[in-house]
């Protein structure tokens, strides 16, 4: 039996033309002779009303702090009724099916509300329903933990079912369904010239993912790595065949990899960020102390840039509040610079190749943009800049790696 896992996103189910071409989905899945097993998340987005956000919204309206527990059980809300509305639509078009909660589905997690790990999947009563013929509608985003508490999984955590399901299910492949034909070079709302990706290996994508580009959850990325799981990025209104996500590295001659316009994958913009920079005092025992105090009020810093004399960091603009009340009589000299937005060029065929910084640069200098900080990792350089040249910045680099002319089958 070779199995499928389909997974819908909101604005896949939240009209009854979407629901309709989900289902031609999953038909179309059966005729190759492939068994589905069917994720969903809640309906539509913030305003729908069974959306996640409105749940959320239903405690937040009366004022009264709800425990995280009881936030998780009403959340598990939008997607069951999800399930049960697709199950019986398949029932209705002559697909035997059945709709299951994680828990029902066998997926066992950890006890943190809100942001749940996976710890495992008891997949014999899904393999029986598949022997059956039976197609398992399971709800996305949560499982159980081992007090048969109901818990979440986070924010993207629908991609994260589908792709640990695939992981269990030994499925052929992961498809998952959203209202774009599949991953781009750049958003095309930025970049118009944006190039769609008929391939991307899991480094990039989890790059991509983790520097801002809502394509999928890095978390689903990371366990499809981990398992060798072959992901899909879809439309769920068009039949193009979308962007393949794997482990399988592409076969480039000598020529090709030193061409410049060809060394970049793709590009992402991150916003919401604050540039601090810490003028040293001297005291590297005060400094330690200081950045574990960072790391246990959970604010993450990115974008290191530590001399012996200024230490230079970006944080998240949610932390910034939390971050002055550290500063509190601490020794040092700080400035905060708001409104900086992170440009992050992906692709692993970068590493070792000369030139890539230089034309970031002429790119940025040549629009007067400038940069305020630089980092980077095997796969990525990022670069710092004021949040409204962000987009320009994106555009012109686009341009200068000629991303605008790579060849796709879109």
């Amino acid at each position: 039996m070779k199995i499928i896992v389909q997974k819908f996103g909101g604005t896949s189910l939240a009209a009854p033309e979407a629901r309709e071409q989900a289902l031609r989905k999953i038909g179309q899945a059966k005729q190759k002779d492939l068994m589905p097993v069917v994720v969903v998340s809640a309906m539509g987005r913030n305003g729908a009303p069974y959306a996640t956000d409105t749940l959320k919204n239903l405690v937040a309206m009366e004022g009264t702090p709800t425990s995280q527990k009881n936030l998780d059980l009403l959340l598990s809300c939008g997607e069951i009724i999800s399930a049960v509305v697709v199950s019986d639509l398949l029932e209705a078009s002559g697909h035997p099916a059945v709709a299951l909660t994680g828990w029902q589905a066998g997926i066992v997690t950890d006890d943190h509300f809100g942001e749940a790990d996976i710890l495992s999947i008891e997949k014999e009563k899904l393999l029986g329903y598949l022997e059956q013929g039976i197609i398992p509608v399971v709800t996305g985003f949560q499982g159980i933990n081992a007090r048969q508490e109901i818990t979440t999984l986070g924010r993207g955590g629908s991609d994260t079912t589908a792709v640990a399901l695939g992981a269990a299910l030994k499925a052929e492949c992961v498809e998952i369904y959203t209202d774009v034909n599949g991953i781009m070079t750049a958003d095309p709302r930025v970049v118009p010239q944006a190039c769609m990706l008929d391939e991307i290996h899991y480094d990039e994508i989890f790059q991509m993912a983790d520097q801002g580009a809502k394509v999928i959850h890095p978390r689903a990325v990371e366990i499809a790595r981990q398992n060798g799981v072959t992901l899909r990025i879809r439309n769920t209104m068009s039949d193009h065949p979308g962007t393949l996500i794997c482990a399988r590295h592409q076969t480039f001659n000598t020529a090709y990899t030193t061409q410049r316009e060809e060394l970049l994958t793709a590009i992402t913009q991150k916003d919401g960020l604050t540039r601090v920079v810490l003028v040293s005092q001297g005291d590297a025992a005060t400094e330690s102390l200081f950045f574990d105090d960072l790391a246990t009020s959970g604010i993450s810093i990115d974008m290191i840039n530590f001399s012996t004399d200024r230490k230079a960091f970006v944080i998240d603009n949610s932390g910034v509040s939390r971050f002055h009340q550290l500063m509190e009589s601490r020794p040092f000299t700080c400035e905060l610079f708001p409104e900086v937005s992170k440009v992050t060029l992906i692709g692993n065929r970068m590493t070792g190749i000369p030139g890539v910084m230089a034309t970031v640069m002429r790119a940025l200098t040549d629009q007067g943009i400038p940069l305020l900080q630089s980092s980077d990792s095997h796969a990525t350089i990022s670069c710092l800049v004021p949040s409204p040249e962000a987009h320009r910045a994106v555009q012109a680099l686009h341009q200068s790696f000629g991303l605008d002319r790579r060849k796709s089958n879109s």
